[in-house]
């Protein structure tokens, strides 16, 4: 009967000797770290490794250091000139100071999700549709500036924001579609006209240099009727040369006209 009542006596008090042995032994990983509270009181970061704790009087929090990636929920924005859009982002960040994080707000991650919505709002409906679509990277700059300041309080450091999708509504994508075509054909209209006056440029230094020597023009003459010759043709239509139409007037003995002088 002792044997049986000292068993009874001792199992449970062994059963309780290894609770509160392994209430008291924790073991970090290489990424995680331990903040402990004694009697409710901050006492340190503790970790990696075993940590050992005062059963009953301290406890602790596990922080995980490793990169999170969050995606931010779609946004509905209004831009600066006014087109309602749908943006969604996604936000790489972590935790820096595991006791900031665990005491100066309640919930890091719903904080920082909540913080992240409204920074994307408040950033691109500032901005019109064009930069939207065209300087994305500047945008997630910018967001991604703003919270790592605000979430700095909280020992959170915000490394990167990328906006994933800008989905705008159909009818606004025919009207960008119509712009685009319309300044397609406007870049082709002025480069048409810059060609003209390229052209009518050259054409007006070969007409000066041509004028410097009758003898210039009249070579010029042939190799252009040369070249009509070459062509298949029944009819061929040439300019009458004025100079050789005032030979046949001389041969013919009718007087010239002469040039008016002031």
């Amino acid at each position: 009967m002792d044997s049986l009542g000292n068993l009874v006596f001792y199992v449970p008090a062994a059963v309780f000797l290894l609770v509160l042995v392994a209430s008291a032994v924790r073991i970090l990983r290489e990424y995680e770290r331990g903040v402990v509270f004694t009697l409710g009181r901050f006492t340190g970061v503790k970790g990696p490794g075993i940590i050992l704790l005062v059963p009953l009087v301290q406890q602790m929090v596990r922080m995980d250091l490793r990169t999170i990636v969050h995606s931010v929920p779609t946004q509905d924005v209004i831009s600066r000139d006014n087109v309602s859009v749908k943006v969604n982002a996604v936000i790489y960040f972590r935790v820096v100071d595991a006791e900031r994080a665990t005491i100066q707000v309640e919930n890091f991650m719903q904080a920082t999700s909540e913080l992240a919505q409204t920074t994307l709002r408040s950033v691109l409906g500032k901005h019109e549709l064009d930069e939207m679509l065209a300087e994305r990277d500047k945008l997630n700059a910018d967001v991604q500036e703003i919270l790592d300041a605000q979430t700095d309080a909280w020992g959170i450091k915000v490394a990167n924001v990328e906006i994933k999708h800008v989905d705008i509504d159909e009818s606004m994508v025919r009207a960008i579609a119509r712009q685009a075509e319309a300044e397609r054909e406007r870049r082709a209209k002025v480069i048409n006209a810059e060609g003209e006056q390229q052209a009518a440029q050259k054409l007006l230094e070969a007409a000066e240099i041509l004028a410097q020597r009758p003898e210039a023009m009249q070579l010029r003459y042939l190799s252009t009727l040369n070249v009509i010759a070459n062509e298949r043709s029944n009819t061929i239509v040439f300019p009458f040369p004025i100079d050789m139409k005032d030979l046949l007037r001389s041969v013919l003995g009718e007087p010239t006209k002469q040039k008016s002088t002031q």
